[in-house]
Parts: C-alpha cells; sequence; structure tokens
C-alpha cells in the first residue's frame, strides 16, 4: 500500500522503554491528536500504537506496570532452568482479558504495521495487523532472540524481535510514500548505538538461527543509519521526533514502578509540548528547533 505525500507515525520499541511512547500517545488521545494515515510499531511500540489506535488511554501504560512487572512475564530463574526469560504469549494473552482490545475501533482506524525479523533471511517483514494475524504479529514483533526461546511461526514463516532487523522503520515509511514521518524514540537524541562487543559470542547463541545472528551483529549499523535518516531526510521530507530527556533512565528490563511512572510522565509532557509545538506556540522554528518539534 502506498501512501502519496502520506503522514506516518513510528514508534520505536524497547521492552519498558516503551512507557515513554505510552506516555506519549496518551497526551495525544486526551487531546484527539491523530492527524496521521498510518503507522508502523515495533516490539513495544506496536503494542503501544495498538492502544492508542483502539482509543484507550492508559492501557499501554496498565500492560506495562501492572503485567510487564509480573514474575509470570519475567522471570530470569525459569530462563536459568531453560525456559523463556520473558513469556511474551502470557502477557498478550493476560493484555487482552484484562485490558481488552475494541478491534472494531482498531480495524476501522488508520493501517497499522507491526514489524518482524524474519527468522531465516535475517530481514525485517512487515504485516499490517488485521483480525486474522494480529496475535501472532503482535507476539512475533516483541518476541526477543534468546530471551523468548523459540521464535513464533505464521504465514509460512518463523519471526523474531522487529527490533533486531529494523528498530526504527523510518526507510519503510518512506517507502511506502511517506513525506511527513513523526517518530517516538526510546532513547535520549543523543543515543548512538555501539557495535556489538562479541560477535562470535552472538554466533554460538544463535547458531541454530544463522540469519538473526547475522542481524544482530550489524544491528547497530542499521539503527544508526535510521537516525542519521532522521536527521537528514530527503529533501522532500519532513520528519518530527519525539524523544526522552537525557535524564530517562529506564532499562529495557526496569521493573521500578516509580522510575516507569516517572518514564510516563516524561512522555505525557512530550507529547504535550509537541502538539504545541506545531501550534505554533512557542515560535520554534528551523533554527531553534532542528528537526526534533
Amino acid at each position: 500500500m502506498y501512501f502519496e505525500n502520506g503522514r506516518a507515525l513510528i514508534v520505536e520499541g524497547g521492552a519498558m522503554r516503551g512507557i515513554f511512547a505510552s506516555g506519549v500517545l496518551d497526551a495525544f488521545l486526551a487531546e484527539q491528536f491523530q492527524p496521521y494515515d498510518f503507522a508502523i510499531g515495533v516490539s513495544a511500540g506496536a503494542s503501544n500504537l495498538l492502544g492508542y489506535l483502539s482509543n484507550a488511554p492508559k492501557r499501554s501504560y496498565n500492560v506495562i506496570t501492572e503485567l510487564a512487572t509480573s514474575k509470570t512475564f519475567y522471570n530470569p530463574r525459569r530462563f536459568l532452568q531453560g525456559g523463556d526469560l520473558v513469556d511474551i504469549e502470557w502477557l498478550w494473552e493476560a493484555a487482552g482479558e484484562q485490558y481488552p482490545i475494541d478491534k472494531s475501533t482498531l480495524l476501522s482506524n488508520i493501517p497499522l504495521w507491526a514489524t518482524v525479523t524474519n527468522v531465516d533471511t535475517g530481514h525485517a517483514d512487515y504485516y499490517r495487523i488485521n483480525a486474522d494475524n494480529m496475535k501472532n504479529a503482535m507476539i512475533a514483533t516483541a518476541a526477543l532472540p534468546i530471551a523468548y526461546k523459540s521464535p513464533p511461526c505464521f504465514s509460512g514463516g518463523c519471526y523474531t524481535d522487529g527490533g533486531v532487523a529494523d528498530s526504527i522503520p523510518v526507510k519503510e515509511a518512506y517507502r511506502r510514500g511517506a513525506r511527513d514521518i513523526t517518530v517516538i524514540l526510546s532513547h535520549p537524541l543523543s543515543y548512538h548505538m555501539n557495535p556489538a562487543k562479541h560477535p562470535w559470542m552472538m554466533k554460538k547463541m544463535l547458531f541454530r538461527y544463522p540469519g538473526i545472528a547475522d542481524a544482530m551483529i550489524h544491528r547497530s549499523e542499521h539503527y544508526n543509519a535510521a537516525l542519521d535518516f532522521i536527521r537528514n531526510p530527503p529533501a522532500d521530507t519532513t520528519v518530527k521526533v519525539l524523544a526522552p530527556p537525557e535524564g530517562f533512565d529506564i532499562k529495557r528490563l526496569t521493573m521500578n514502578k516509580t522510575h516507569l511512572d516517572k518514564g510516563y510522565q516524561m512522555g505525557i509532557e512530550a507529547g504535550q509540548a509537541h502538539m504545541r509545538n506545531l501550534q505554533g506556540l512557542h515560535g520554534l522554528d528551523d533554527e531553534n528547533c532542528h528537526f526534533c518539534i
């Protein structure tokens, strides 16, 4: 599907760092702010977009702070005994029971794509969410390699976390015709991903999935290339960025609710500031705001 001169919303993943994006999107929902033609989410970013596009404020916040902090979801002892470090399928089922999605609202809204990484090729695939693939695609996009031992399989392929191959799918949005792209990141703007320290270890741990091992080894290159695109977009494209402030200290597996609440509030404030900036209330321009409006 191509959107000529379209407006896209891209939401990065990052596990518990997704609490920032949940705050941003809840701020948008409070003002019924949804000026986009399509959206692409990665891992926790896709989950956040489910709440946003189904008009369910605080759903993502509740899933992160109440369910993702549970020992049923995150269990290091289970992992050491040969099980999954994180139980993505349990999280999906529990979230659906406790915070059900209004599927009619979601599926009648703008198109949503979830990014997954193909186990065989190590490349990103993009599944448009529909009633038939929703569960499989949403589990796959968040199925962290190693932490979730058995890659989900559907539609003729097996997949792992979309962030492995394409953490910030801005180029995919551009390929689909978007020329006004809004990106919600899960790291501060100063972040730069370092190369994998021990490629040999990655290959050993993922010897059954060489495509994924290769993607993990080269992940920093793809990630930083996406940041370069954001900072230096094509001449015909505008990129707007919302990123956590430099004091954002949420890690991938932060479980402390006080820290998570702080990160959520940072997202609320960033979302509110973004909408004010777009209205010109701060008098910002290219010189004093660069791309971060």
